[in-house]
């Protein structure tokens, strides 16, 4: 392995990035996602020199179209990348997301969730292929990508169609509110001030791999050896000595195909509000959060570091969950937690528990130490919607269908485990979470007891302390596949497609 070589922190490569991690392609209202499997190496190495892969750097106008390409480990290998680099990469990486029964429960894909029960194995799969484009484009974009090299090269074993992005999943609530922003210019990183507040601001080694993270530490990244065929495409050292590094200006990209039961939704929801509209709403609100438009139940407003409007409220205020529930979806999500909330305790007795001479949580009035700092847990989401829209109203009417309808989740992250596996662990899955017990996630949480407590209820806490309890909820969204990929810089894709031809 080579010997990594300090770079300055404001060297973001732009042109050595695949777009999606920069822009997320929402402009792009039409996609299509593909899982392909290596039918000829020399023709897959071929085609991906040949291929235009969209970077991050800025363009004169946004882009029509877009192609983006991301490796399972299975894949890398098919590339002919050696196994000793392979090795470099993290353990959820190589192993897989249904590689053990024990992620599987981390993970809270039992039951109805359960690997076994997939349509699909992103582990069988070597490359996940993502087309992008302006509306009405997509097709003719699709025949110039999946041409006859394409085709001799690969062969797919699943395609993935979208409907066209308008902002709103499939529930029917405005979604991607809440996305973090990437401090790419690092005006703000952890070295230079504290964090002791929410921000929405993460460190670009939050997202990409080499680069500066919220611990002010370099993202692990995996290294090629120097003398290896093909290695100089990834020197990027400015004083000219090579830096060999597979992993830098990529990430790594969760995808997930969770698909969502619009009709068993709005239909509970009814039953619980006695048919009447209001209630009907005011509950599936307080499930997410939000209103349907997006508006936040939360309503004190604060000036929060890279927050929009409709975004910009922490949980403080409402920390037994009266205005926004404790468990609901956009507080599981995102608990908007800073290192320590001092604005509630005062500046004293966050001093005296940051010295240890307090035990927080008994001593001091509220809940603020059941969560942890959200800014070491924060993913950048680049999902699309599949299947026909469907209106709450729709979604009621007598012989409504559940439909094939949905979420291909993705998100990209540098840490699997401390992230992803994090988030869908601690807080999504977990019927503990916020000092709750027995629920999951409203929205997308599974039913099934989770390390042996019941997660199928929900709580709307009250002013007076005595709960509102919704028990049990049925399932509304239901794992259909999901697998881990690495999305390469540019660089690295040279380095993919060139080595051993």
């Amino acid at each position: 392995m080579s010997k990594r070589r300090a770079i300055p922190d404001e060297s973001v490569e732009f042109d050595d990035m695949q777009g999606l991690v920069r822009f997320g392609h929402g402009a792009l209202v039409e996609a299509e996602f593909y899982l392909c499997l290596v039918d000829d190496t020399e023709a897959a190495k071929a085609w991906l020199r040949a291929a235009h892969v969209t970077s991050a750097a800025t363009l004169d106008s946004p882009p029509d179209k877009a192609l983006q390409v991301a490796f399972t480990a299975a894949g890398l290998a098919a590339f002919g990348v050696p196994e000793a680099a392979i090795a470099g990469f993290s353990n959820p990486f190589l192993s897989g997301m249904a590689a053990d029964d024990s992620r599987s429960r981390r993970l809270g894909d039992t039951g109805t969730n359960a690997p076994k029960k997939w349509d699909w194995d992103g582990a069988e799969a070597h490359m996940l292929l993502m087309l992008y484009a302006r509306k009405g484009g997509l097709k003719a974009w699709k025949d110039k990508v999946l041409n006859d090299g394409f085709n001799t090269a690969f062969a797919q074993i699943q395609s993935f169609p979208t409907r066209p992005n308008d902002g709103f999943e499939p529930f029917g609530f405005r979604d991607g509110i809440s996305e973090p922003k990437i401090d790419w210019k690092n005006a703000h990183p952890p070295s230079k001030h504290g964090r002791e507040d929410y921000s929405n601001l993460i460190s670009p080694g939050e997202v990409i791999l080499g680069h500066r993270n919220e611990y002010n530490e370099r993202s692990a990244s995996p290294n090629v050896d120097p003398d290896l065929p093909g290695s100089e495409v990834l020197a990027m050292a400015p004083d000219g000595q090579a830096l060999r590094d597979l992993g830098r200006n990529g990430s790594y990209l969760v995808f997930r195909q969770l698909a969502q039961d619009v009709p068993g939704f709005w239909r509970y929801l009814d039953s619980a509000a006695q048919g009447d509209p209001a209630r009907r709403r005011a509950l599936g609100a307080r499930m997410v959060g939000r209103d349907e438009d997006g508006t936040p139940l939360i309503h004190n407003r604060r000036d929060i570091e890279g927050s929009r409007r409709e975004n910009d409220f922490t949980f403080e205020d409402d920390v037994n969950g009266v205005s926004c529930p404790l468990g609901a979806h956009i507080r599981r999500a995102n608990p908007r937690t800073g290192d320590h909330p001092h604005h509630v305790e005062g500046r004293l007795a966050w001093l005296l528990s940051t010295l240890g001479f307090l035990r927080r949580q008994d001593k001091l009035p509220g809940r603020h130490d059941l969560v942890a700092s959200a800014r070491f847990h924060r993913l950048v989401r680049r999902g699309r919607v599949y299947g026909t829209n469907m209106t709450p109203e729709a979604a009621l009417k007598k012989g409504a269908r559940t439909g094939e309808r949905g979420l291909l989740f993705i998100c990209l992250c540098a840490d699997l485990v401390r992230q992803f596996e994090f988030v869908q662990n601690a807080w999504m899955a977990s019927p503990k979470f916020n000092g709750l017990s027995g629920e999951a996630d409203p929205l997308v949480g599974g039913r099934e007891p989770f390390s042996g407590v019941a997660s199928d209820g929900f709580s709307i806490q009250k002013a007076d302390g005595v709960a509102e309890r919704h028990a049990p909820l049925p399932q509304f969204v239901t794992v259909k596949g999901g697998g881990y990929f690495f999305l390469p810089g540019l660089r690295a894709l040279k380095f993919i497609a060139g080595q051993g031809s």
